[in-house]
């Protein structure tokens, strides 16, 4: 095993020198082992969302890498995260995808469990165990942390990993664009409808890595580009955006959080959109003029697809969803896919958005199409015993990356690339690598931050 080093890179699989990255770990069965243990059983990971939950006693099932877990509001209406699995011989206790309940008690031998987690019923208590089982100790295992932050749900195993704000770092202020509302407002999201969920033949750090910031591969959407499925009715989802912005590569090197952005000239609103349904239209005019009244110069920043370390997607703007890349084994990922609306929008403003949503993203939408082809040739051409001897190339945009980028008088914060003229950087997916390769070397917290730290030295 490698030690940690103020080199930037781990040895022989990523390395940030010469931005050249091992076909070996997408593939290989003992670093996914390692993941799940180094990465997984560490970081912070999106659960849910309040919304999914609004009653007491009411779950969702949800994942946590390769853990079942069950978010659920106990009858208090506290929330709580449990690892989806009996204390007495591991049986699913929940095997529906939501609902409501009051007990959760598993089909094998019987126990049950409140929805807070508290073991209430045994089969044969007096009888099998001479009323001696202490109860107490054996309820539902619940993740060490869990942070409720404007209506999403967070949570790690690892009691010693940093409160989840200081995780986020200063890329607070872009998941604050996915879960505020379009006219400002704080937490104003709710889950449209369920969440998309399937199956992809490729290792989840490729979803993780497109969605870092991936600019180049936009040939693979023509056919949805040259379809005019956009948000105003033609061209692309984003166009109006594109002409007149700025766009940039934000990336937030000590958390491994990376994104593109979009930041509008001083005093100009978002150009209109959604023009083939005059309601709607006139509903996000609206919500642009109030945003802009209510935040100021803040109203400038616009949302695109961006990455939570380590598999948490966001796209804030067209179409609004949260996807989380479950590992299942080096060679499948499990996707799960959310979609967003303000809660008090109209009616016929979240009917047009499911139906857009849903015809541009997850496995039936064309876009998520082309990806998913991506992802799996990209899979398929790590495997072979010739292709995993020749590194994958991360070059583009090396050195050009600068601290506290300013627009107009609007700063950004962490490591910008300006790509609105040069299209396109990698400088998303070296930060996430870095921030792998930090994970997988780095036995405990304090050590992340040690190396970090001489990263920043030797860097200087």
């Amino acid at each position: 095993m490698a030690t940690a080093s103020s080199s930037g890179y781990r040895p022989g699989l990523v390395d940030l020198k010469s931005a050249e990255i091992s076909r070996e770990i997408f593939v290989n069965e003992a670093i996914y082992a390692e993941e799940q243990e180094k990465i997984f059983a560490r970081a912070w990971l999106l659960v849910g969302h309040e919304s999914q939950i609004p009653n007491p006693g009411d779950f969702v099932a949800a994942c946590m890498g390769e853990e079942s877990v069950i978010l659920c509001r106990d009858r208090a209406g506290e929330v709580h995260v449990f690892l989806n699995s009996c204390r007495h011989r591991g049986m699913k206790v929940c095997r529906y995808d939501e609902g409501n309940t009051a007990v959760f008690t598993c089909p094998y031998h019987g126990w049950s469990y409140g929805t807070d987690g508290r073991l209430i019923g045994v089969p044969y208590f007096r009888e099998a165990y001479h009323s001696t089982l202490d109860r107490s100790q054996w309820g539902l295992v619940e993740v060490a942390q869990l942070a409720r932050y404007k209506g999403s749900v967070w949570a790690t195993w690892d009691p010693t990993a940093p409160p989840f704000l200081e995780y986020l770092g200063d890329f607070t202020r872009f998941l604050d664009l996915q879960l505020d509302g379009w006219d400002g407002r704080e937490a104003q999201a709710e889950v449209l409808g369920g969440i998309e969920k399937w199956l992809v033949p490729c290792n989840w750090k490729f979803p993780a890595e497109n969605f870092s910031g991936d600019t180049y591969h936009n040939i693979s959407h023509r056919s949805v580009d040259l379809a005019g499925i956009g948000p105003s009715g033609s061209g692309r989802r984003d166009m109006g955006e594109r002409n007149v912005s700025r766009k940039l590569h934000v990336c937030i090197p000590d958390r491994g959080h990376q994104t593109i952005h979009y930041v509008l000239p001083k005093d100009e609103l978002p150009p209109p959109a959604y023009q083939n349904a005059p309601i709607v239209a006139e509903y996000f005019r609206h919500c642009e003029e109030e945003k802009q009244r209510r935040l100021g110069d803040m109203a400038r920043l616009v949302g695109a697809p961006g990455e939570i370390f380590p598999n948490t997607a966001l796209l804030s703007r067209q179409p609004r969803t949260m996807a989380a890349w479950h590992p299942r084994g080096p060679h499948q990922t499990e996707c799960w896919r959310w979609f967003f609306v303000d809660k008090d929008a109209p009616s016929e403003v979240k009917a047009f958005l499911r139906d857009y949503y849903i015809r541009y993203s997850g496995p039936g939408g064309m876009t998520e199409q082309d990806d998913m082809e991506n992802w799996n040739y990209a899979h398929a051409a790590s495997r072979g015993t010739i292709a995993r001897r020749h590194p994958y190339n991360y070059q583009q945009g090396i050195g050009t990356a600068v601290a506290n980028y300013e627009y107009q008088g609007l700063r950004v914060p962490g490591e910008v690339i300006d790509i609105t003229d040069v299209q396109s950087s990698e400088q998303p997916a070296r930060n996430f690598y870095r921030r792998w390769a930090e994970f997988m070397e780095a036995p405990d917290w304090d050590a992340l931050a040690t190396w970090r730290r001489n990263d920043r030295a030797a860097a200087e």
